[in-house]
Formats: C-alpha cells, structure tokens, sequence
C-alpha cells in the first residue's frame, strides 16, 4: 500500500475470533504487522469491548482504512438479514446472537470484512501460503472442532449459510461403537474425529496418543470420508489441513492414503494419483491463517465500499 498525505501509511485491522481467544492485528500483510494483541474470550461485550480499544489505540503513524473479521460460526452472512454481523446457534455459552460487526461500525468507523474463521483461513493461504496462484481451495482445520473454509474463483462460498464441513454425516466403520460428542449430531465427521474425540476415546491427551495406535487409521479413514466429501461437490484445486491435530506429522501420510482409497479411481486426476503429496498438504500460515485472511476481507471491504452496506441494527447487548 502507498503512503498518504503527511506521512502517514494506510493499514488494515485483522479480527480472528476463536473460543478461547481472539487475535487481532494491525497492518497489511505478514510481513508488515504494525501491532497484535491476543484477548481471552468471555462474553461478548467484553470481549468486542476489548477488540475495539486495540484498534482505537493512537497510531500516529499509520491510519486504519478497514477492518476484517473472521471468527468462529455459525455466523449470518447474508447483508440483507438481520442476522447478518451476529453469531448464530453457538455452542459457545452467551454468544449465541451476539452482535459483532454493529459495535465495531459504530465504534470505528471504518468499512468492515466479515467471514468464518476458516474462509478466512483459505483467504490467507490462497494470499500468502499453500494455495498461492489458485483459485479454488478448501482448508480444513481438525481441533477442538472440525471446520471447514472453501474458495471458488477466488471467493469465499456463501450459500444458504457457509460451509460447515465439519458436520457431513460419515459411514460408521466396522467395530466402531464411539458414539461421537457433537451436540447436535453425535456421529458427524466433527463428532467423531475432533480433538476431544480422539482423546475421548484413547482415555488421554491427543498428543499422549503413540505414533503406532490403532487410532490413528480410525481417525484418517473418517477424515478421509469427509474431506472426499467436500472434494466431490467441490473440486477444489488443493486442499489444505490444518488445526492442532494435524501436528501429529505422521496423520497426513494415512490421510492421503485413505482418501485414495476411499475415492477409488473415480476422480482419475493425477493430482490423486502421483500428485497426491502436493494437492492434499499442511497449512503453511499455521495459526496465523484466519488472521492473514482477515487482512484480506479489510482489503476487499474497502474496495467494495457502497456495493454492501451495512445495516446489522443494534449492536451486542
């Protein structure tokens, strides 16, 4: 970005919202950061209370042109309803409705971004990491949860919602008698795949899971029905996986493995076949991609400022 008038530069701020913390940035890439902060999530208005004080720090310097969010769903998408800018059915204890985006307007003024933490996350690495010069990727994080981020044409997929890969419906495999955790669907892909679950059924900490156990082909086999999945409606260009479980570097091998299989020869692309190590790969942003992809819906909000006004109504209470 250039400088304007009077020396001073013209930055961007970046939301990630999680359910534990929200990280939030100031400047224009990852490798121009002006300042960060973490901030624990509690309840809402505290929490945006806090995101707005970073953000309203004085910067002499530097001028804040647009703010991206990105955070944990579901989320209203859609600008004509009046639930867009809110969490929707959370999970997460007193977030369920919660304005986001009409204190942040109010507040600071500026054009605003608005995405799912992990279309945020393939926003990143389309820009900067593992999908750099495509145009359409799915970006999978497997931890606490399963989510799921999809680019077509370079844009985020909106639809009725957004994406929730996280919750497809996976076959139960034969001996598996783990009746999955999600609260809503017990055996969904989430249900029975995510971090907790896997700790669930080995009786400790993923990370205290051996190499060798048996759990793990159990665990790639259901990550592989989901992400094939995705990839059949889809046909993203890579896929990317990433989340805290994917740190057990010995996963991704059986993942491929079984994703191959799964599939059967039906997708005959040499991607699945000797390019498979280069279209399913790790993240390469880490924890930091949902927050790369926020800089990034700064940047397109204040490209498309007048085509998505915002009328969120009021702000969270």
């Amino acid at each position: 970005m250039g400088t304007s008038g009077g020396g001073v530069r013209p930055v961007f701020g970046a939301v990630e919202g999680g359910g534990t913390k929200f990280v939030c940035m100031v400047g224009t890439s990852p490798s121009d950061v002006v300042d960060e902060i973490t901030i624990p999530t509690t309840d809402p208005v505290e929490t945006i209370g806090e995101v707005i004080a970073f953000f309203q720090r004085p910067r002499p310097d530097v001028q804040l042109m647009a703010v991206g969010v990105a955070t944990f769903g579901p989320i209203g998408l859609d600008p004509n309803q009046s639930t867009y800018g809110c969490v929707l059915k959370s999970t997460k204890e007193h977030w369920s409705g919660a304005r986001i985006l009409a204190p942040l307007s109010r507040r600071l003024g500026v054009p605003l971004g608005w995405d799912t933490d992990v279309n945020g996350s393939v926003l990143g690495e389309l820009r900067w990491g593992a999908a750099r010069g495509l145009d359409s990727a799915l970006y999978l994080t497997i931890g606490t949860g399963i989510g799921g981020g999809i680019a077509v044409n370079g844009e985020p997929l909106h639809g009725l919602m957004h994406p929730e890969v996280g919750h497809v419906p996976v076959p139960t495999l034969d001996g598996d008698s783990f009746p999955g955790i999600c609260s809503f669907h017990g055996r969904c892909l989430e249900g029975v795949a995510c971090g907790p679950a896997l700790a669930a059924r080995a009786g400790r900490p993923v990370p205290e899971i051996s190499a060798d156990d048996p759990i793990w082909d159990l665990e790639a086999r259901y990550l592989a029905y989901g992400i094939s999945a995705a990839l059949l409606v889809v046909s993203p260009k890579r896929i990317i996986l990433g989340g805290g479980v994917m740190h057990q570097r010995h996963l991704l091998p059986k993942i491929r493995r079984d994703l191959v299989e799964v599939l059967n020869g039906y997708v005959d692309m040499p991607e699945l076949r000797e390019g498979i190590d280069s279209y399913v790969v790790p993240a390469e942003l880490g924890q930091k991609a949902g927050l790369y992809g926020a800089l990034v819906l700064a940047e397109r909000a204040l490209a498309s400022i007048g085509k998505v006004p915002f009328s969120s109504g009021r702000e969270v209470e």
